[in-house]
């Protein structure tokens, strides 16, 4: 049986062996790049542990380090009631880089650095301070509202806002790991000297910037001062009782 010719098929003779290049070694792998610390966190962390540092040092005495109480700094940078009502206003921003012990400064400050920076990184450090300032806010009013005159510290608040944010913002698989994180968090919220309140202002005040963030730059762009305007007027009638619920 003959087939009919086709080019394709048509074999060449062999012909001689080209020589072969040598194979070039590999040389070592690139060494992976390292991003940058974002500002915002890195600020953050740097700052609260800098003021801890220097609170202890000021505060003197052995085993200051490992003190509870607040020395001459985180007094005049920790939320109290009375004091911002005094005045005082920048404690319900400040309160967030003083923390109450080493535990307290460790535990924050490493959920600041695996769940504030990735979160940073995605959405930009314009958000991130927008965010930050809004769930600090939030938190400091309803420890007003609720505890006025317990003097509060610590960055919880504004993490919990972060988280609140992520939740909407997430994939489904991601936001049951932090629906997880936020289920421990809650309970230990009911353990005494522990800012229920603080948490809770930081995360309601960080869903709508979740919300906002979603709704794409346009949208976020509108509701963002809007929100950062409400959570400083909540702040306002919650350090000031007296005008708002007819106190003496």
């Amino acid at each position: 049986m003959t087939y009919p010719t086709d080019p394709r098929n048509t074999l060449e003779p062999p012909g001689p062996e080209r020589p072969r290049e040598p194979e070039r070694p590999e040389g070592p792998p690139a060494p992976p790049v390292r991003q940058p610390w974002p500002p915002v966190c890195a600020a953050v962390i740097g700052g609260s542990v800098a003021l801890f540092v220097l609170d202890a040092f000021l505060r003197g005495g052995q085993g200051s380090l490992l003190s509870g109480s607040l020395g001459p700094v985180f007094q005049q940078i920790a939320l109290y009631g009375p004091l911002v009502q005094a005045g005082q206003y920048w404690r319900v921003l400040s309160c967030a880089l003083a923390h109450g012990g080493p535990i307290h400064l460790l535990f924050n400050m490493s959920v600041a650095y695996s769940l504030g920076m990735p979160l940073e990184r995605s959405i930009g450090s314009g958000r991130m301070v927008l965010l930050s300032l809004v769930s600090t806010l939030g938190a400091s009013a309803f420890a007003l509202l609720f505890d006025f005159d317990i003097p509060m510290v610590g960055a919880s608040g504004m993490i919990l806002g972060w988280g609140g944010a992520m939740f909407v913002v997430a994939t489904k698989e991601f936001r049951r790991s932090l629906l997880f994180w936020l289920a421990q968090v809650a309970v230990l919220s009911l353990l005494p000297g522990v800012s229920w309140a603080g948490h809770l202002g930081g995360f309601l005040f960080g869903v709508p910037m979740g919300i906002a963030l979603r709704g794409g730059p346009r949208v976020f762009a509108r509701a963002a001062p809007m929100l950062l305007v409400i959570a400083a007027a909540v702040v306002y009638i919650a350090a000031n009782p007296e005008r708002f619920r007819g106190v003496p």
